[in-house]
């Protein structure tokens, strides 16, 4: 036998290996992405029952039944009633509306600040970045929850002091996080391209800086919605938040506080279960985006 018949035949191209079959889900939830996922549908579960209180609780929230109190966990109350014959689990899924509402509108204003002051300080530099970050070194040198208890305390109870405090502080972290960004960009070479074209400062900054730097600030948000969480239910829980009878999970625990030795749980246990459900979801949409946007760049 000659080495040309021993010999193993070429195949030919036509009759190669086929097309690789296409994945059924895009490339960034096939890597695995679980985080994200489970995350948003944590959070998404909230924010429907929140969405959709009057159809998903039975009872009011806030309407008293001196003839059904510290009820516990039955088929018409599954979380049972508090002190005052309230369904509780109305007061959680009406608490997660208020609660979260809070929480994410007061996430735009720190947002929009800190992005404007983190791409001004970081892109001109000299005595007007050193003026921004004296400002933001002021704001820190005091503890956060402190100073944000302190200015709710001057400004008074309910939502609108909840945003203004929360804003007063908040802006420095995406400040900070945003100048970084800024200040390696523009090192960049399609920088100095706008420049040399003739592209006016602010169109740079409006439309090739705040895309590119916003990435990180929109990862921290997740987390910083957390923050916000434990901001509402902490000052609620000490009566510097919301104003009562709306519902709210910090002042829910409060209430029920007085009751645990007497063996009455679930007014403190379900409200906390919403804040730890909450604040976990929120934690794995953050990574997850951190995540996905890793990737994709």
């Amino acid at each position: 036998m000659t080495t040309s018949e021993t010999a193993i035949p070429l195949v030919p191209p036509e009759l190669g290996p086929g097309p690789r079959r296409a994945g059924w889900a895009p490339g960034w939830l096939r890597r695995h992405n679980l985080q994200l996922w489970i995350g948003a549908v944590m959070i998404g579960l909230m924010v429907l029952a929140g969405a959709f209180a009057p159809l998903v609780a039975q009872h009011s929230p806030t309407t008293p039944d001196a003839m059904h109190t510290l009820l516990g966990p039955s088929g018409s109350h599954p979380f049972g009633t508090d002190n005052l014959g309230r369904d509780i689990f109305a007061r959680v899924v009406y608490g997660a509306r208020s609660d979260l509402t809070i929480a994410v509108v007061a996430v735009i204003a720190p947002f929009l600040i800190g992005l404007v002051f983190g791409i001004v300080s970081g892109y001109f530099g000299g005595w007007i970045d050193t003026i921004m970050m004296r400002l933001a070194d002021i704001v820190t040198a005091f503890p956060f929850f402190i100073l944000v208890i302190a200015l709710v305390f001057v400004l008074g109870n309910g939502a609108w002091s909840i945003f203004v405090a929360i804003t007063c502080v908040s802006w420095v972290a995406y400040a900070r996080l945003v100048r970084g960004e800024a200040m390696v960009l523009r090192n960049k070479e399609f920088v100095a391209a706008c420049q040399a074209g003739g592209i006016s400062t602010w169109r740079i900054l409006l439309r090739h800086f705040a895309p590119n730097v916003a990435t990180q600030a929109i990862v921290y948000a997740m987390s910083d919605i957390v923050m916000n969480v434990g901001v509402i239910v902490t000052l609620s829980y000490f009566g510097l938040g919301i104003v009562p009878p709306t519902p709210d999970w910090g002042s829910m625990m409060a209430d029920g506080q007085q009751f645990l030795a007497g063996g009455y749980y679930g007014m403190t246990l379900f409200p906390a279960g919403a804040v730890i459900w909450t604040s976990l979801a929120l934690s794995f949409v953050g990574d997850g985006l951190a995540h996905a946007l890793r990737i994709e760049r």
